[in-house]
């Protein structure tokens, strides 16, 4: 997926992650900018939770949520 279209859908999707992870700051959600392994981190730091469950939690995310694709790391 081209970086035009991650950083559309991401504007699209940001309030839906405050929602989930309300403990995200504006500028969690800055730095995280459509990055999955970014928003991993900051839920594991923000909600003190293990990375396994974090990860749960964003593929659950991302099931109610099929039009949105992260950026994965490279």
């Amino acid at each position: 997926m081209n970086s035009d279209k991650i950083e559309g859908n991401w504007k699209q999707v940001k309030g839906k992650i405050k929602e989930q992870w309300g403990k995200l700051t504006d500028d969690d959600i800055d730095v995280i900018a459509g990055k999955r392994d970014q928003l991993l981190g900051r839920i594991q730091e923000r909600h003190g939770i293990a990375k396994d469950e974090a990860d749960r939690q964003v593929r659950e995310f991302e099931s109610r949520n099929p039009t949105f694709v992260f950026e994965k790391s490279q």
